[in-house]
C-alpha cells in the first residue's frame, strides 16, 4: 500500500516539476540576449580552446545534450538559433559537461562506462522479474532487482554529474559576460528547475528498486 502511497505522491511531484521546468524555460525565452545559445555555446568552447566537439541542431523541446561519444553538443531548435536567458543558461550547462570531459572529470567517466549497460540491463530486469513472477522463482526476482540497479546507480551518479554542470554553468555565464548581470537571476532559476527533473529521476528508480526487493521478500517469505 506505501508504495502506491509514494508513488503517487512522486507522480504528483513529477508533473508539478515539470510544469515548472517548461514555465521557467518559457518565461526566460522572452527576455533576449544578443547572444544566440550556438554562439554562445561556440564562445564557451573556444574559451576554454576545446576545438574537437561539433554544436548540432536537432528538433524537439529540451532535448538538448553532450555526447561524450562522438564529442557532439546537440542543442533543440529553441536553443540553438534562439537569442534568450534560456537559451544561453542550456547551452552553457551541454557546455559544461564537454568540459567536464576534456578535464577527465570522473563522475562523467564513470556514466560514460555505466549508460550503455543499463540501456540493456532496463529491459533486462523486467524480463528476468517478470520470468520470476510467472516461475514463482525468489530468486530470480532478487537477478532483476541487481540488474535494475544499475538504472539507480547512475541516476545516483548523474545528480552530482548534472549539479556540477549547472554550477559551472552559471559561474561560465558571469565570466565570459554572455547575459547582463540583471539576468543573471534568470539563468539560475531556468538552470535550478531543470535540476530538479535530475532529483525525481533517482527518486523513482529508487523507489522502484525497493518494491522490486519488497515483492522478492515476501516470495522468500512464501518458501
Amino acid at each position: 500500500m506505501w508504495y502506491y502511497v509514494v508513488s503517487i505522491i512522486l507522480l504528483i511531484v513529477s508533473v508539478i516539476i515539470s510544469l515548472t521546468v517548461n514555465y521557467s524555460f518559457k518565461k526566460y525565452s522572452s527576455v533576449y540576449t544578443r547572444e544566440s545559445g550556438a554562439n554562445a555555446a561556440q564562445k564557451i568552447l573556444d574559451f576554454f580552446q576545446i576545438n574537437d566537439v561539433q554544436i548540432n541542431s536537432i528538433s524537439g523541446n529540451l532535448t538538448d545534450n553532450y555526447n561524450p561519444i562522438n564529442k557532439t553538443l546537440n542543442l533543440s531548435t529553441n536553443v540553438f538559433s534562439a537569442n534568450s536567458i534560456s537559451a544561453i543558461a542550456v547551452s552553457a550547462h551541454e557546455c559544461s559537461h564537454a568540459i567536464q570531459d576534456k578535464e577527465g572529470y570522473p563522475l562523467l567517466k564513470l556514466r560514460k562506462t555505466l549508460v550503455p549497460i543499463a540501456n540493456f540491463t532496463s529491459y533486462g530486469s523486467y524480463f528476468v522479474i517478470l520470468l520470476g513472477l510467472l516461475m514463482d522463482a525468489t530468486n530470480l526476482i532478487v537477478i532483476g532487482a541487481l540488474l535494475f540497479s544499475i538504472i539507480v546507480l547512475v541516476n545516483l551518479v548523474t545528480l552530482p554529474v548534472e549539479i556540477d554542470a549547472s554550477n559551472r554553468a552559471l559561474a561560465i555565464i558571469e565570466q565570459l559576460n554572455l547575459v547582463e548581470q540583471k539576468d543573471m537571476k534568470g539563468c539560475r532559476i531556468v538552470l535550478r528547475a531543470a535540476g530538479l527533473t535530475y532529483f525525481v529521476a533517482l527518486a523513482s528508480s529508487l523507489l522502484t528498486l525497493i518494491r522490486y526487493l519488497s515483492i522478492a521478500s515476501r516470495h522468500r517469505r512464501k518458501d
